[in-house]
């Protein structure tokens, strides 16, 4: 008789419990669902309900006060529409792309189809200030044509930047993880904008090539783009298509702009993802792959590509052209095939001869990393390098 009025007890604890779970839950959701429907004050272009379309107010800032809801980087508190709240601190500890770019709503000078320069954007939080300089040093070096760089940070790291939330002015960008390190100039993959159809709006690589190593087939809680799901390390964006696009999703049967839809997906799905950013957009374009172009696994090589023996074929043929040292292969002596190429280019001095200061050094170093899967395959890394240094020589000696 013990036992079951033991038991008895243990289950209406445990329903108590779930109840006030459940309330919690509910306050939570009602408390959020306070800025729908609500005209931003003061943001040109906000729209009121004459449009037939859910608004709401700014990010994060509902039931708080403005200064304090744009001061939000200096924190590392967990907020519902902070994208990397699963992360570890020193991975981007908080949303500092959404916050900077909150700073100010003012004009940005990027042009639109007539500007021949690449727009290149990065986030830059915490500890990867040294990252970021090198990724920007390797666009520099192999570009021959003219950057333009939005480098979103924390307010330690910088004056506050003066670009709207979705750089209204900016026709097209590439938006890189600061783990990048581009072995051919970045003009090239810009090229790949012309390379859209009239549906598509972003364009991205695979997460894995063989779907028995892939984690979003395996892992996944929630819904991701094709068969093994797509990478956001490197991504081209065509922003007015974007501005204009209402997103089909699984919310509601009324199809949602960018800016309306990615704090309703965070709030539904924040107990289920993983990889932050990556996971919303898989979702977006679960529900829209029609607006994606995939690129080719060498415009987004990661470790995942060779770690468990090479598995990106266009690579295989054509070389390496844009280098991902994600799992911090960067600083650690797991992958010394990518440790080698980033602090080649982080050593190499401005103004040296790129193929005896840059090029040599680096070929000697991987030849000590051919005791692991991704050193065995380490030619692929400076296959293009190679050509890309080769033409910007000969584009110097010309200009002599």
């Amino acid at each position: 008789m013990r036992c079951y009025l033991q038991a008895f007890l243990l289950c209406m604890v445990f329903i108590f419990f779930s109840l006030v779970y459940v309330f919690n839950q509910l306050a939570s959701t009602l408390e959020d669902r306070d800025g729908w429907g609500l005209k931003e004050q003061g943001i040109p272009g906000g729209r009121s309900h004459d449009d037939g379309h859910l608004l709401r107010k700014r990010p994060g800032l509902a039931g708080r006060d403005h200064e304090e809801g744009l001061d939000r980087c200096k924190s590392l508190s967990v907020s519902y529409w902070n994208p990397y709240w699963r992360l570890p601190a020193d991975v981007c500890g908080v949303n500092c792309l959404l916050e900077s770019s909150l700073r100010e709503r003012s004009s940005s000078p990027g042009k639109h189809h007539g500007d021949e320069r690449s727009h290149v954007a990065v986030v830059a939080c915490g500890t990867r200030l040294e990252e970021t300089l090198t990724m920007l040093k390797s666009a520099v070096l192999l570009s021959k044509k003219p950057l333009h760089f939005y480098v979103f940070a924390e307010d330690d790291l910088h004056e506050p930047f003066k670009n709207a939330l979705i750089l209204k002015e900016v026709d097209s960008l590439l938006y890189v993880d600061t783990d990048i390190i581009f072995l051919q100039p970045v003009e090239d993959i810009w090229a790949l904008l012309s390379q859209f159809d009239s549906s598509h709006l972003a364009a991205m690589a695979p997460e894995h090539e063989e779907p028995r190593i892939g984690w979003y087939n395996r892992f996944a809680r929630h819904p991701y783009y094709g068969k093994t799901g797509i990478n956001s390390g490197v991504m081209l964006m065509n922003m007015t298509r974007l501005r204009e696009k209402y997103f089909k999703n699984d919310m509601t049967t009324v199809p949602l702009k960018w800016e309306e839809i990615l704090m309703p997906l965070l709030q539904k799905y924040k107990l289920n993802i993983t990889w932050g950013d990556q996971d919303l957009l898989n979702i977006i374009f679960h529900h829209n792959p029609e607006s994606l172009y995939v690129f080719p696994c060498q415009w987004n090589y990661r470790p995942d590509h060779c770690i468990y023996g090479s598995n990106c074929q266009q690579a295989d043929q054509e070389g390496v052209f844009i280098l991902h040292g994600n799992r911090g292969v960067y600083h650690n002596d797991k992958q010394p095939a990518f440790r080698a190429v980033y602090e080649a280019i982080q050593k190499y001095p401005f103004g040296e001869n790129m193929e005896t200061s840059l090029l040599q050094p680096l070929e000697a170093s991987l030849l000590t990393t051919t005791n692991s899967y991704c050193g065995r395959a380490s030619h692929l890394f400076t296959k293009k390098l190679k050509q890309s240094i080769l033409s910007v020589q000969q584009e110097v000696t010309q200009r002599r």
